[in-house]
């Protein structure tokens, strides 16, 4: 668990960087957002909770909760609330409600894996690829952490740009949260390489010389297997319903990364 706090440092995210995609993109995740219908259900209020305990402690028990449920994610196992409470959370029960709904967007927005309520009545979860991406599918026994967040986040730049995505725009973007091309990442290993090779192959994205340039410029585009997984139109609603989780602040996706 410890070991998934390292990508903290990593994933932090300047608030000044921000542009018009960046915010569209980011702006979503502040510290007091509730997590998605589709993800957990809404507690009454989460500020008398996040009061008694200390930051520090709080992404303490996230990042603890996070190590908790990829490890579920990776044996592809359900998971229950008195599961997390009693491996995770025994000391800290009346904690539950915010430290659940931060696990869960760092779940959603670092590794693209979506926390859903399956059984309201025993509280039961399963976890699943957002937008039933596949990329991830072959994970085991955590071997490799999930890397799905970061081709939904491309995937949703590309869409907001019009189908193809310049690559110095894409990777303007990625350094917002740390991700830097050439440089090794603790969740989504050497960047540059898993975005114009392997996902390339795997036929996820697309990677071009843009047409109609003086200069040898690149670009990224949809590839066939992310429009046989998703589409534009589950992409765009996924950006919105991660926009509504909370107030406008790049502040609180570097926090929601924090430990991951």
């Amino acid at each position: 668990m410890s070991e998934l706090r390292q990508p903290e440092a990593d994933l932090q995210a300047p608030v000044q960087a921000q542009g018009p995609v960046e915010a569209q993109l980011f702006g979503a995740a502040g510290e007091a957002a509730s997590p998605s219908s589709s993800s957990s259900p809404v507690a009454p209020s989460f500020s008398a909770y996040a009061e008694s305990l200390p930051q520090e402690a709080l992404t303490v028990l996230k990042s603890d909760l996070v190590a908790f449920l990829l490890l579920k994610y990776c044996t592809k196992e359900p998971i229950s609330k008195a599961e997390m409470l009693n491996m995770v959370l025994r000391d800290h029960r009346d904690h539950f409600p915010v430290v659940f709904s931060r696990a869960s967007k760092c779940m959603q927005l670092v590794f693209g894996v979506d926390v859903k309520e399956v059984d309201p009545r025993e509280c039961t979860y399963v976890l699943v690829p957002t937008l039933g991406l596949t990329c991830d599918a072959a994970l085991s026994d955590g071997q490799s952490m999930p890397k799905a967040g970061l081709l939904v986040l491309i995937l949703c730049q590309v869409a907001l740009y019009g189908d193809h995505a310049p690559e110095e725009e894409v990777w303007e973007l990625l350094s917002i949260i740390g991700v830097y091309a050439g440089k090794q990442h603790r969740v989504y290993g050497e960047p540059r390489e898993l975005l114009t090779k392997v996902w390339v192959q795997e036929a996820y994205l697309e990677y071009r010389q843009a047409p109609h340039c003086d200069t040898a410029r690149y670009e990224f585009l949809w590839g066939p297997r992310a429009y046989a997984e998703t589409s534009k139109g589950q992409v765009l609603e996924h950006l919105l319903s991660v926009n509504t989780l909370g107030p406008t602040s790049a502040e609180g996706v570097s926090d929601e990364e924090e430990g991951a």
